[in-house]
C-alpha cells in the first residue's frame, strides 16, 4: 500500500522556502526556530506517525477474527492525528486504513458516515463511530486481548 506524503512535503517544501527567505533577509534565529516548527509538523502530518495500513478487506477480514478495531484515517487530518497521539502504543493494536490510498476503505467511509469521508471513523465491534473518544478506542483495544 503506498503511503500519501503530499501533506508533509507541501510543508517542508514552504518550510524550505520560507527559511530561505528568512536566511537572506538576516533573521537566521528566526528561519532556524520556523524550520524545526514546520518539519516537526510535516513529521507530524506524514504517514510516519500511522501505523502501515491495510486494505479495507484485509482489515475487516483480521478484525473479524480478532476483534481489533478499524481506525480509517486519511494523511492531514488533524483529528486522526490527535486520535493516534491520544492512543500512543495501543494505537499499533488497531487496523488502520488509510482513505486515500484506498478506495474501498473511502467506500466504506461514505457507507458509514452516509456520504462523506468523515475521519478518523472507527470500527468497533461492527459498529462504526465517527471521530470517537480515544479512551473508548484504547479501551477496545484492550478488550481485543492483545493488551
Amino acid at each position: 500500500m503506498t503511503r500519501s506524503w503530499s501533506v508533509a512535503v507541501r510543508i517542508w517544501v514552504a518550510g524550505g522556502l520560507l527559511v530561505g527567505v528568512l536566511a537572506y533577509a538576516g533573521e537566521a534565529g528566526l528561519a532556524i526556530a520556523e524550520g524545526l516548527v514546520l518539519a516537526a509538523l510535516g513529521l507530524a502530518l506524514s504517514p510516519l506517525v500511522f501505523p502501515r495500513s491495510l486494505p479495507a478487506q484485509e482489515a475487516q477480514r483480521r478484525s473479524a477474527g480478532d476483534g481489533r478495531p478499524i481506525v480509517y484515517w486519511r494523511p492531514g487530518c488533524r483529528f486522526c492525528l490527535r486520535l493516534r497521539l491520544r492512543l500512543g502504543r495501543r494505537g499499533r493494536e488497531a487496523r488502520w486504513v488509510n482513505i486515500w490510498a484506498d478506495p474501498d476503505g473511502a467506500a466504506a467511509v461514505r457507507a458509514a458516515t452516509g456520504g462523506d469521508e468523515t475521519v478518523p471513523t472507527v470500527v468497533l465491534d461492527g459498529v462504526a463511530v465517527v471521530n470517537p473518544d480515544p479512551a473508548v478506542v484504547r479501551s477496545a483495544c484492550l478488550a481485543s486481548g492483545r493488551s
